[in-house]
């Protein structure tokens, strides 16, 4: 299966801009290495904002990401958390986009230690192979500890780009 992290040369299927490239699914400006958050709740707020901010979803999808964290912890392991809104919150999203946010000391995610929120939204199934290569990278300590020691958004980018 390919890289969604790689599809650079995709082409917009809007109608009104078939030959504009399509939005990336990460791009800098959704990377942040140094999160503000304090708490769960929090840190879905402020990787909540990046997928709004990008564009990908409707602020009301935030709001579907805390419910759905209220009904089952979105805490995948090794440091990882992976909030995204249930199926109730899925007319919030404009397109399969995701937002990363590190944080330099792990958070409290429902007793368990994350370091890494990766906010997902997901449009139709599209998400489904995004999911598959944040789990390849987050199974692999070396490859966790790459993203830790990342300096740079464009360092993340690289780390989840050389999965295949």
């Amino acid at each position: 299966m390919a890289n969604p992290f790689r599809r650079r040369d995709q082409r917009s299927t809007t109608p009104a801009e078939p030959d504009a490239p399509a939005p990336a699914l990460l791009d800098e400006s959704s990377i942040v290495l140094s999160g503000r958050a304090t708490d769960r709740d929090s840190a879905i707020d402020e990787v909540g904002a990046l997928l709004v901010a990008a564009g990908a979803v409707d602020e009301a999808y935030v709001a579907g990401m805390h419910a759905r964290e209220g009904s089952v912890s979105t805490f995948m392991g090794n440091e990882l958390a992976l909030p995204h809104g249930g199926a109730d919150a899925a007319g919030a999203v404009v397109r399969t986009a995701i937002a990363l946010v590190r944080h330099d000391d792990p958070l409290d995610w429902n007793g368990e230690p994350v370091r890494f929120v990766v906010g997902l939204a997901g449009k139709g199934s599209e998400h489904l192979a995004l999911i598959g290569s944040l789990a390849r990278v987050f199974t692999d300590s070396a490859e966790v500890e790459r993203l830790r020691r990342a300096a740079s958004a464009a360092e993340v980018l690289e780390v989840l780009a050389a999965q295949d």
